[in-house]
């Protein structure tokens, strides 16, 4: 029986700044100056013409897209100090992407190594995690999940509401750790 709760918290939009490496890649690519702004409600795919979505898709499967990601600002040190508290499960729905499991674990290894390789998920469907909470941008993973879902702040989630929401991880360490 477990006597600590339970944390699992997404990966990409969450931990890693996928958004910007997805827009520096577009604009490089097609001279074009999309910015976080544009995307307000809306996912990439619906701010660029149809024929560039597989280009989209085509970024997400190279060797390097996972690899290179910025680190969302104080989620290391965050949850190490959540770690001391917690249990920290990382669960990323990579199923979406089956070619990023080694990248998103090497990344993992490289910014996060205080998380053991054991609580590390790959999946697709997340109601399948036994946790108290979730942090996650994507509300279609929240809802499935059987916890309590906190919705990390995202341009494309903005107008999503039914949810605890953080704007960045200063919100959460005051969240988790405001009342210990």
């Amino acid at each position: 029986m477990r006597t600590r709760k339970r944390i699992c918290v997404d990966m990409d939009e969450v931990m890693a700044d996928a958004i910007t490496e997805h827009l520096l890649r577009y604009n490089r690519d097609y001279a074009a100056n999309l910015t976080k702004e544009d995307l307000q409600g809306k996912r990439f795919w619906q701010v660029v013409p149809e024929p560039h979505h597989e280009i989209l898709d085509a970024y997400l499967r190279e060797e390097d897209f996972f690899a290179v990601l910025e680190v969302m600002p104080d989620s290391q040190r965050v949850l190490a100090t959540l770690q001391q508290h917690y249990d920290i499960f990382i669960a990323t729905a990579a199923m979406e992407v089956p070619t990023s499991f080694n990248a998103k674990f090497q990344w993992l290894k490289q910014h996060f190594p205080f998380i053991p390789y054991t609580h590390i998920v790959f999946c697709g469907d997340k109601s399948i995690l036994r946790a108290d909470y979730l942090i996650d941008d994507n509300p279609r993973q929240l809802a499935a999940f059987h916890g309590t879902g906190i919705l990390y702040h995202a341009p494309h989630n903005v107008d999503v509401t039914g949810y605890a929401r953080v704007h960045n991880w200063q919100e959460i360490e005051a969240l988790f750790l405001g009342k210990l």
